[in-house]
């Protein structure tokens, strides 16, 4: 009977060098300096072939059931457990699920095999992408890629929320906060908290949401600046505190802070249900305590130890900046229009009267009047009543043409008009004749 033998590439080149040590043609150290192992393995390995055959070159193991495997019951348990909790989580998250909440640690591949035996996970293809490669910035706050992620984040359970989250791209390192929208305000105050946190940085890389990009023709302050648009209240707000803000033409130029959302969607979307958050409030407490976690298993070294972050100014100074200002021109009765709200300015002007003030709403929501940096007292005026039109007339009905009848009087002042117009004409002609104007 002929047995079959199966064996790799490098063991049969094993096994070739093993039978010249063998055959007596080459020596066991140079044996060992071809196949790179140490004399004593290769003696051991000429001991087993000389005993078993070319079977001997192969791992005694082969075959048979590994002394590392898992139990069946073990892996049934998992396999139950993800059905009940993690369905929709993958090997990598349900594997730190696991370990964390059930003291069950694996492997990640053995997790992903036994998922994949249970028809529980396939396996994401993900079509290849070209763009051109850009190396990440050496220090750390030398740029930083901010955006906002609106998406059902409590999956139902509460309000939906938008994201905004900060990552930078030498280290990877994450803030975020959770808000209602994202506008002026929310973009101004996580950058406030942030630059509180780690400083000023020297450069944010976004996209060109009107909450970052300014959009219209630019004004005459504009054109006298050098601007081809106007600026946006957070262009504004860091051009004064010296951070250079860069647009990016297409999601792929900021593609670390897009990864970092899709990573978010998977993983802290799936942590907020296991913590059972259903406010904003929670929302915020959770991250607070989740952004250590997560910097700490994602986040990477720089490449120079250099911070460059900026010391953040003074927290007067920094309300000051971070809030949004509109214009509007101060009236003759000292009064200012403020989107729908009349405010009268109650100040005594002892020397110039200021043509145009700032209103200045900042981000604890109070509003602020300012001409130059002088502080203005003001009080709202009351709404003007809405005046009520008169109610107006019901729309008349066209009455229908009605045509009168031969014998009605109309048609006989008609007859008689005719007849005397006739009369007239034959009395002028010399006709003596009697006209009757009856019937």
């Amino acid at each position: 009977m002929r047995e079959v033998l199966r064996m790799t590439g490098e063991e049969s080149r094993r096994l070739y060098v093993i039978q010249q040590v063998l055959e007596r043609k080459i020596r066991q150290r140079q044996a060992a300096e071809l196949l790179g192992r140490s004399v004593r393995q290769i003696r051991r390995l000429v001991q087993r072939v000389r005993q078993d055959g070319p079977r001997g070159i192969g791992h005694r193991l082969r075959g048979r059931r590994s002394n590392r495997r898992h139990a069946d019951t073990l892996q049934q348990r998992v396999v139950a457990l993800y059905r009940a909790h993690y369905a929709d989580f993958g090997p990598t998250l349900a594997r730190e699920k696991l370990a964390e909440r059930h003291r069950l640690h694996l492997g990640r591949e053995t997790l992903r095999r036994w998922l994949g035996a249970a028809g529980l996970w396939h396996g994401q293809r993900q079509t290849p992408r070209h763009h051109q490669w850009r190396e990440r910035k050496a220090c750390v706050g030398e740029m930083v890629q901010v955006d906002g992620s609106h998406h059902d984040w409590l999956e139902g359970r509460g309000p939906w929320l938008v994201l905004m989250g900060y990552i930078d791209d030498a280290t990877n390192r994450v803030f975020a906060r959770f808000y209602d929208y994202e506008g002026p305000l929310p973009a101004l105050d996580s950058f406030a908290r942030y630059a509180r946190r780690y400083g000023l940085p020297q450069r944010v890389y976004v996209d060109r949401h009107t909450t970052y990009q300014g959009r219209g023709k630019p004004t005459r302050d504009d054109e006298l600046a050098g601007r081809t648009r106007p600026q946006s209240q957070f262009e504004r707000a860091l051009a004064e505190l010296g951070v250079e803000v860069i647009p990016a033409y297409s999601p792929q130029a900021k593609g670390r802070v897009e990864r970092l959302f899709g990573t978010f969607q998977d993983r802290l979307v799936k942590e907020l249900r296991l913590a059972h958050v259903t406010t904003r409030e929670a929302a915020h407490r959770f991250l607070e305590a989740y952004l250590p976690r997560h910097n700490r298993q994602f986040c990477r070294g720089a490449r120079s130890p250099v911070n460059l972050h900026r010391p953040c100014p003074p927290a007067h100074r920094l309300r000051r900046i971070l809030a949004i200002r509109h214009p509007h021109v101060l009236r003759n009765d000292n009064t200012v229009q403020h989107e729908t709200a009349t405010y009268l300015v109650q100040e005594r002007w002892n020397g110039h009267r200021p043509k145009t003030i700032e209103a200045e709403v900042r981000l604890d929501g109070k509003l602020h009047l300012l001409a130059g940096n002088q502080v203005l007292h003001y009080r709202q005026l009351p709404a003007r009543p809405v005046v009520t039109p008169p109610p107006s007339r019901p729309p008349s009905r066209r009455r229908a043409r009605t045509i009168p009848a031969a014998d009605h009087p109309w048609r006989q002042f008609e007859r008689v008009q005719r007849l005397t117009a006739l009369k007239n004409r034959t009395f002028l002609l010399g006709t003596n004749e009697d006209i009757s104007i009856g019937r």
